[in-house]
């Protein structure tokens, strides 16, 4: 029984600091997923490069949940004929990621 109880307590343990520490790992977060497929920080490369991504952005009411729709869900035209594909993140995933592009300069 103790056992038990101590594994379940380790697992919620583990489970409630991840998405605390993703929250400060936007950089490792995109190296973890696609998006270097196709973006770099600061060349475009097949989508545009990130620092221009928050250029275009800044100041921008909304531009963090409108960025981290277009990461989760795809989108197209906003860079040019070639679609940007859905991303397999989750919503807080794809608000961090969001989050950390519109920090680059």
């Amino acid at each position: 029984m103790k056992n038990t109880l101590f594994s379940l307590f380790a697992l919620t343990a583990a489970l409630s600091v991840q998405p605390a520490m993703a929250a400060d790992d936007g950089p490792a977060l995109f190296k973890s997923k696609p998006c270097a497929a196709c973006h770099t920080i600061d060349t475009k490369l097949v989508g545009p490069a990130l620092k221009d991504v928050a250029a275009k952005n800044a100041g921008v009411a909304g531009a963090a949940d409108t960025l981290a729709s277009h990461i989760k869900n795809g989108t197209s035209g906003n860079w040019g004929p070639m679609p940007m594909p859905a991303n397999p993140v989750t919503d807080e995933e794809a608000k961090i990621l969001a989050t950390w592009v519109l920090t680059l300069k």
